[in-house]
């Protein structure tokens, strides 16, 4: 009997269907993030990449193609590749070690860039982004970043920079509003929070704003504004994006 036990939990666990994973990542994403469509299973599988605005939202918007990941056993622990045509730069591969309460996931240096994701699949989270659908692309890139979990508690070390590149929106005749940076620092020094920074590239629409990422809370203040003679064409979207305080939007988080 014990031997029949364990030939049957050995494979379930290495046949295990992808659309176990496919609702663990739904509900640990709070119903936000989507594997549509599984095929496969847990170690090797494909699925449509699908951002949800949460439970019963009626807002849903999905990448092209679909995202194929594997899962490799290792000495340490885990190292789970993932492939998109659309999106990723090659093979992204990911490192996961398990440790006593938690984990420990590594994004190894992508300087050159991760992928390049529509900024159309966004409007999917519901509002504000629903409202503003925006355009453009969304850009990825680290030196090298670790997220750490102890008995609930996330330590971060390390660096990702997320670029919108010629960014529009339908609430703005002015086509492209500009490109923008949000870098993301922190280091093993002060791992359990991480400073953001939000700073133009370039474009009519001027946005900045800094802020601090603590276990589970954000912090974050900025501003936008127009640039001279774009007022009249960004009046609305300033409206949208933050609280207007004369020719600035004020935006807050926390």
């Amino acid at each position: 009997l014990w031997g029949v036990a364990l030939g049957a939990s050995v494979g379930l666990l290495t046949f295990a269907p992808a659309t176990w994973l496919a609702r663990g990542l739904h509900s640990a994403s709070g119903q936000r993030l989507l594997l549509a469509d599984a095929q496969g299973s847990v170690w090797r599988g494909s699925a449509v990449a699908v951002l949800q605005g949460g439970p019963d939202s009626q807002d849903a918007a999905a990448l092209p193609g679909r995202l194929h990941w594997s899962i490799s056993p290792n000495w340490s622990g885990l190292t789970l590749t993932l492939r998109q045509a659309c999106c990723l730069q090659g093979d992204v591969s990911l490192r996961i070690t398990p440790a006593w309460q938690g984990f420990t996931l590594s994004l190894p240096a992508h300087a050159d860039g991760l992928g390049q994701w529509p900024a159309q699949w966004l409007a999917g989270l519901g509002a504000p982004w629903n409202t503003l659908q925006l355009g453009g692309q969304l850009r990825l890139a680290t030196s090298g970043f670790t997220l750490q979990t102890v008995a609930g508690r996330a330590r971060l070390n390390g660096a990702l920079d997320l670029q919108l590149l010629g960014a529009r929106s339908r609430v703005s005749p002015v086509d492209p509003l500009g490109s923008y940076r949000l870098s993301v620092r922190s280091d093993s020094q002060n791992g359990e929070s991480a400073a953001l920074t939000l700073d133009t590239i370039d474009g009519a629409l001027r946005l900045t704003g800094s802020g601090q990422w603590t276990g589970s809370r954000l912090r974050f203040r900025g501003e936008a504004r127009a640039a001279d003679g774009q007022d009249a064409g960004l009046s609305n979207l300033l409206n949208i994006i933050g609280r207007r305080q004369g020719a600035l939007s004020v935006i807050s988080i926390g």
